[in-house]
């Protein structure tokens, strides 16, 4: 896995001390499981403890924003990714579990005041799935990544 293939860069990340939810869905489990390995590489190359994640698996993508408010209200995590892969289909149920889920988590930072990032593949094929979940283009790594940053930024606000 490349660490440095992302466009955006992370300097100075610390992760001891952060606590990082990972709520992880079941459904396209071939993709969540790798982008899920990703998340935890970053949080330990960057200094979380692995007693300091927290990991919680949920049927599907719509179902992960009831498993982070969950963490947030029990676990006191400091961030919390949210993993999921929604692949079109011949529906709209594409269409309807994106928007809700893209709107749940952000509703989710707004209210909660935890950050919650959003590491929902929408895919238009298993193709851009495949892509974005696996080798140096696995998007879990980064995704873990920005959970530190916001998790640091967080951390500095409160004290």
């Amino acid at each position: 896995m490349n660490r440095n293939k992302t466009s955006v860069l992370f300097e100075g990340l610390e992760g001891k001390g952060l606590r990082i939810g990972i709520v992880k869905s079941r459904w396209n489990s071939k993709y969540t499981d790798s982008i899920a390995q990703g998340v935890l590489q970053a949080c330990h190359d960057h200094g979380v403890e692995a007693e300091d994640v927290v990991e919680l698996d949920v049927p599907g993508a719509y179902e992960v924003m009831y498993g982070a408010k969950h963490l947030i209200d029990t676990d006191q995590v400091d961030a919390v990714v949210c993993i999921g892969v929604l692949i079109k289909g011949a529906t709209m149920h594409f269409e309807y579990i994106s928007e809700a889920v893209s709107q749940g988590i952000k509703d989710l930072n707004i209210i909660t005041g935890v950050p919650v990032v959003f590491g929902v593949l929408t895919c238009l094929d298993e193709k851009q799935a495949n892509v974005r979940s696996f080798g140096e283009h696995n998007h879990g790594y980064p995704w873990g990544q920005t959970a530190i940053e916001m998790a640091m930024l967080k951390k500095k606000n409160s004290l």
